[in-house]
């Protein structure tokens, strides 16, 4: 007898993906893209977004509270129905990807996502004792001094060798 798992598993995974194809299309006209940039920043970037969503003209308030940095405004550009906004990425927000949206004035919204990274490191790696700080000519003249001394004394065992004394 046929095992009637395979026929049923195919049926549902067909039922999925066409579910999954048909779904964009549904909501296409209701979903504005927030063009943010950069889309990769570090704490201290200031971050500029823009939309069509909210028309010729219109205005908007942005949303970038799961960031930290709260609500900014948004208004006409010198583009065509572009509306602009700005926000600094605070310095205290963490590494990880957010959600940015803006609700415009003509009721419609748009979204966006920004990518917080880590800060590079800047400036001399402090190790200790060595050249990443600068040079210290104390150092330097007692490395010399040590260099020559093991010069000069391996120089006089290797001919005290030679000689058998």
């Amino acid at each position: 007898m046929r095992n009637p798992a395979r026929p049923l598993t195919a049926t549902a995974l067909s039922v999925v993906a066409f579910g999954a194809l048909a779904a964009p299309a549904a909501y296409a006209g209701d979903f504005h893209t927030l063009e943010v940039y950069p889309s990769s920043a570090t704490p201290g970037t200031t971050i500029t977004v823009n939309t069509l969503a909210c028309g010729s003209k219109g205005h908007g308030i942005g949303d970038a509270q799961s960031l930290g940095a709260g609500e900014f405004q948004l208004n006409p550009s010198t583009h065509k129905e572009v509306v602009v906004g700005q926000f600094t990425v605070p310095h205290h927000a963490k590494p990880g990807t957010y959600g940015i949206s803006v609700a415009c004035d003509n009721g419609k919204t748009a979204r966006g996502h920004l990518v917080v990274k880590h800060r590079s490191p800047s400036g001399h790696v402090k190790t200790g004792v060595g050249g990443s700080v600068g040079p210290d000519t104390a150092q330097i003249t007692a490395g010399a001094a040590v260099l020559a001394a093991a010069a000069v004394g391996g120089t006089w065992l290797l001919r005290r060798r030679a000689s058998g004394t």
